[in-house]
């Protein structure tokens, strides 16, 4: 709580902004992020990304960006003051929208998702900490639901070229659309239907087994959020 209220407030001069800076890029790993913020353009409405500093956000303004999605939910880093006041100051609305990467989907917030879509303000920039779990749960809700695209095309955006292991604790977004397709898709269910009527959170956090190397490298080496 206490870092949370240390950076949930307006940053007040250079100091801060130092200290913002300092935070965001050691204690946060944004210094990786500067050599490469693992963004894509999923379609020419959304872009998905990691933590975006200040000059990022500036670039995504630049290529038309109107809002700002942040997936994390928590504001314990200096990242968060510096990309809400690098929001304001472009213009572009800073909305949230909290996933987990290590949990199975919590039923309403799926359901959530078609109506945050519909009143989103496009184009729109997606992302987690590190761009490869949660934002790419959210690309892949958003070419289901909103896009109506194919399964197979939305589980894509969950792939290793993003950065996403599916057999460590992250693959239980894998199991999820996985779920899905046996469950609800090879049976005619639209998947809203089988999530709101059909979908068990206990059972597939129950049945998931994770791989231990990959569960290492996410986990203890890339530090996964």
């Amino acid at each position: 709580m206490a870092r949370i209220a240390r950076w949930d407030r307006p940053l007040t001069g250079r100091l801060d902004r130092v200290r913002a800076w300092t935070n965001m890029l050691l204690a946060d790993h944004g210094i990786f992020r500067l050599a490469y913020l693992n963004a894509h353009r999923v379609t020419p409405r959304l872009w998905r990304a990691a933590q975006p500093a200040p000059t990022d956000i500036a670039w995504f303004a630049r290529q038309g960006v109107k809002t700002i999605v942040n997936l994390r939910g928590g504001r314990e880093h200096g990242a968060w003051p510096l990309q809400r006041e690098a929001c304001e100051r472009h213009g572009i609305a800073l909305v949230e929208f909290v996933l987990r990467s290590r949990g199975a989907p919590e039923r309403e917030t799926i359901l959530a998702a078609k109506s945050f879509f519909d009143s989103m303000r496009e184009p729109a920039l997606v992302h987690c900490k590190s761009g490869a779990d949660r934002a790419g749960f959210f690309s892949a809700l958003y070419l289901l639901i909103h896009e109506k695209r194919p399964l197979d095309e939305a589980m894509r955006q969950l792939s290793l070229r993003y950065g996403h292991f599916r057999f460590a604790k992250t693959g239980i977004l894998d199991a999820f659309f996985e779920a899905y397709r046996d469950e609800g898709a090879a049976k005619g269910i639209g998947f809203l239907d089988w999530v709101e009527h059909h979908y068990d959170p206990a059972t597939l956090e129950r049945t998931f087994k994770t791989g231990f190397l990959s569960s290492l490298v996410a986990d203890r080496l890339i530090r996964r959020e």
